[in-house]
């Protein structure tokens, strides 16, 4: 699905961007790296649909681009500069003029260990001279179907102290089977690339959703922490409880019905949606975020998605002007609520006039916190602009 706008904004000046569609791998990279000019590039990002193959994308972009170092992963759906897209090979390239990187693999993610996690973050970042007047930020891409990203990024939060991290985990279009990040030219599953990015670029957070807590609570009393499975809400089978709090049958449960009737669990004066996934064979529900018995679950409502985006994006401008470009993570769910309500074209216009690209995730990393049904990214501005978190 590809989603055009009526006047495609102006293309980033500090970034380059790649897009194909064709259906080969070597005819893919060699298109969307056609557009790019003589600029030494530091680094590229890639994200991909499922058609095409992670290693011999990766294998293309370092023979056709030697000099530069190349990450990426698959996914739920791809950013471009028109737009959600289904099929689209995206390249994202960083030039040295304003870009250095260091980068790690985190593997295996499960088992996990948070000391060893925070310890590998830490000393990445001690190994990596720091640049006068440089600005610090981390990027984290997990397997999606690792269901490590809560205890993940939390141990990077540590790891790497005061420099802000942001990411998505990758997917795989709505199979929910194998997912990958790109790291050294292997696709690793069970894995996370850490990439730390330094800039003479100020940047700024965005995270926000359009969901709203009800008064209509329900209890997890049984789960299966370790595979975000939850098998009973109040005593009952998670998935017939559910279905009764949403007025749904329990065989019409689907992806369309979790994005249209999320729930949230409170931290502190914070809301976090907690996606579900999908029904388990046994009648439970598989969870996309950390779930444990006795967790409170209050069932949300979505708000007007198109104002939210626009106003969450909105804020990204400042009185200097509008960010050069944003990476951006935005999680399938929304994409589906996106589609089910037929405002693709709308939702593909503000993304391309804010000059968003990135990938559809199986989840989000913010600040921290793994989240779901999230948009969240980093925006980048022009030169001489102020540092804003």
């Amino acid at each position: 699905m590809t989603a055009l706008t009526d006047n495609p904004p102006e293309k980033p000046k500090t970034v380059q961007i790649g897009v194909s569609h064709a259906r080969e791998e070597t005819e893919a990279v060699r298109e969307a790296i056609g557009g790019f000019g003589p600029a030494a590039i530091c680094f590229v990002l890639f994200f991909m649909p499922d058609h095409l193959d992670p290693e011999k994308v990766a294998a293309e972009i370092s023979g056709q681009m030697p000099s530069a170092a190349v990450f990426g992963c698959s996914t739920a759906g791809q950013i471009t500069s028109v737009g959600y897209e289904n099929d689209a090979l995206l390249l994202i390239a960083f030039p040295r003029r304003h870009f250095r990187c260091s980068s790690a693999l985190i593997k295996p993610l499960k088992p996990s260990s948070i000391e060893s996690t925070a310890n590998q973050a830490k000393v990445l970042t001690d190994r990596f001279p720091r640049t006068g007047n440089w600005k610090r930020v981390a990027f984290i891409i997990a397997d999606g179907m690792s269901k490590q990203e809560d205890l993940l990024v939390a141990a990077l939060n540590a790891g790497l102290g005061d420099i802000p991290v942001f990411g998505g985990s990758a997917g795989n279009g709505l199979a929910f089977n194998e997912t990958y990040v790109l790291h050294g030219g292997v696709a690793h599953r069970n894995a996370a690339l850490l990439l730390l990015i330094e800039t003479d670029l100020s940047f700024g957070g965005v995270g926000f959703d359009h969901i709203l807590p009800t008064d209509r609570q329900m209890v997890v009393t049984h789960a299966v922490p370790d595979e975000r499975l939850v098998l009973e809400i109040n005593g009952v089978p998670a998935a017939r409880e559910y279905a009764r709090y949403v007025n749904c049958a329990v065989e019409d449960l689907s992806p369309k019905v979790f994005a249209e009737n999320p729930v949230l669990v409170r931290n502190g004066k914070s809301w976090h949606v907690r996606a579900i996934q999908q029904v388990a064979e046994d009648g439970g529900l598989w969870f996309l975020s950390a779930i444990d018995d006795g967790l409170i679950l209050t069932l949300g409502r979505g708000t007007e998605i198109l104002k939210t985006l626009e106003m969450g994006l909105e804020h990204c401008r400042r009185k200097t002007g509008r960010p050069d470009f944003v990476i951006g993570f935005d999680c399938y769910l929304r994409r589906l609520e996106i589609e089910q309500n037929n405002l693709v074209e709308s939702v593909s216009r503000i993304l391309s006039q804010n000059r968003v690209f990135g990938f559809n995730t199986y989840g989000e990393q913010h600040l921290g916190v793994h989240v779901n049904q999230t948009f969240v990214g980093v925006a980048f501005y022009p030169p001489k602009d102020e540092v804003l978190y």
